[in-house]
């Protein structure tokens, strides 16, 4: 039985239509795009031919659909049980509890290094008998080449969180989260995770209003001094909001390190008055804490539900040194990816991997070679892995709120992509009759923001398939 339903898909497949579906090509029309600015791609995966392509070959910007092929090949290179580890020397003799000289953490580029896994190490450092340093804490990044980290913004949102560059030691993304929330008679503007370096000058109004663009009420400036951040926010919030955030990254990586590191140190009872250096560890130094993180299978999960583009980017560095060998950079990070892609039979000429984000003006792939990439994942060991990683249409993640009265709710594993010019979205999707289907679609054109339904059209259309 299998192996008929196999030919009857595959013969389906040699007539892949060229021609978009009229309910597609209409949710285009009506947004003003045109169609030689979409890309799109279907098929079945137990096929070896699409249903539907139109204008697959062509080179795309695929935005955050980038982190699919990032993923995907994270998962194939390192395994899905890979883990991070970040360690803690000593440079000098303990007596009583107290380090007679400095503390070095070496980062191998964690990107889900939170600050409760901070907590956590430094509570093992003082349960194995430090509790106060006399010296300095040294920060080494040795494992991202010198060139890692250098600030080059993607658009004149200096401090938006997803401007922030990778580091081999990175803490809660180097973002400070601020939320809003209205009392009886203003807006309380706070740090979910409270840095005293971090000073909040707080000029909203409280205005009794629909929320609507929330965002676009207010604005923000952040001077930047040597040892403090100070942020204003001005503007407008009403009560229908309830609790909003906005993520800025006001200080350089080792700062936000070195802040967090005195904070938490403090606030476990430790003593320390030292300052923050920054160098490679010493060779006299000796390793006294190694903590993991959460298996590779369980972290791009941030990285693709919510479309993490400094978590993805410090992936592919990840993926450079352990493939290519540190220091990693971006460079030998996309030559493994190349090199597995060849390894699996897959040539594109198109691609091109900027940092593996898709935060990128640069970066390139076709419909159908993602199209490709995705039903080689789902035939390969780690589909479970990369298909739990993808948000859930209209149940979580970046799709929570789209199609939510439709038949396809629940039945597709979709990743998103948005920047200005380009929307897409790509992944995995069971019809009714419950045959799964990979589909792609990608907009480049002005107007992308506004293919929304056009995409909600052709998921609609993927469940109908006989």
């Amino acid at each position: 039985m299998k192996k008929l339903l196999f030919i009857c898909l595959s013969l389906l497949s040699c007539f892949a239509r060229a021609e978009l579906p009229a309910s597609v090509a209409n949710a285009l029309k009506r947004a003003g795009i045109p169609q030689q600015n979409v890309a799109v791609y279907v098929q079945a995966v137990e096929s070896t031919s699409p249903i539907l392509s139109h204008n697959s070959d062509k080179s795309m910007n695929p935005a955050s659909v980038m982190k699919l092929v990032t993923t995907n090949a994270a998962l194939d290179l390192l395994t899905p049980s890979y883990r991070w580890k970040t360690e803690i020397y000593k440079d000098g003799n303990v007596n009583n509890g107290v380090l007679d000289g400095n503390l070095i953490i070496k980062g191998y580029g964690d990107p889900s290094f939170k600050a409760q896994e901070f907590w956590r190490m430094l509570m093992s450092l003082q349960q194995v008998g430090i509790k106060e340093i006399k010296g300095d804490l040294i920060i080494d990044k040795s494992y991202f080449a010198k060139s890692v980290g250098v600030r080059h913004t993607f658009d004149d949102e200096t401090w938006r969180a997803y401007n922030a560059e990778p580091s081999a030691f990175l803490v809660n993304g180097r973002n400070t989260s601020f939320k809003f929330i209205t009392t009886e008679t203003n807006v309380n503007v706070s740090q979910e995770f409270e840095l005293p370096e971090v000073q909040i000058v707080n000029n909203m109004k409280l205005v009794q209003d629909a929320c609507g663009e929330w965002r676009s009420r207010f604005g923000y400036t952040v001077e930047s001094l040597e040892n403090k951040a100070i942020v204003t926010f001005s503007g407008n919030f009403a009560p229908d909001c309830g609790e909003r955030y906005l993520e800025l990254s006001v200080f350089d990586d080792e700062k936000y390190a070195f802040y967090t590191f005195r904070k938490l140190w403090r606030e476990l009872g430790g003593k320390f008055n030292g300052k923050l250096r920054l160098q490679e560890s010493p060779v006299s130094a000796i390793k006294v804490i190694e903590q993991t993180s959460d298996p590779l299978g369980y972290v791009i999960r941030d990285i693709n539900k919510w479309s993490n583009n400094l978590m993805a980017r410090q992936l592919l560095l990840t993926i450079a040194a352990e493939k290519n060998g540190a220091p990693a950079t971006e460079t030998k990070g996309v030559a493994a990816i190349n090199t597995w892609l060849l390894g699996k039979g897959l040539n594109f000429n198109e691609l091109v991997v900027e940092n593996g984000s898709g935060l990128s003006r640069i970066e390139r792939i076709s419909a159908e070679h993602l199209g490709r990439i995705l039903v080689s994942a789902y035939n390969s060991p780690v589909m479970p892995e990369l298909m739990a990683s993808l948000p859930i249409l209209s149940q979580d993640g970046t799709v929570k709120k789209r199609l939510n009265d439709s038949q396809t709710n629940g039945r597709a594993h979709l990743k998103t992509g948005s920047i200005d010019g380009v929307s897409a979205i790509a992944g995995y999707e069971i019809d009714a009759n419950n045959h799964r289907h990979v589909l792609v679609m990608m907009v480049n054109h002005a107007k992308a923001a506004a293919s929304k339904d056009a995409q909600d059209a052709l998921i609609e259309w993927v469940h109908q398939q006989p």
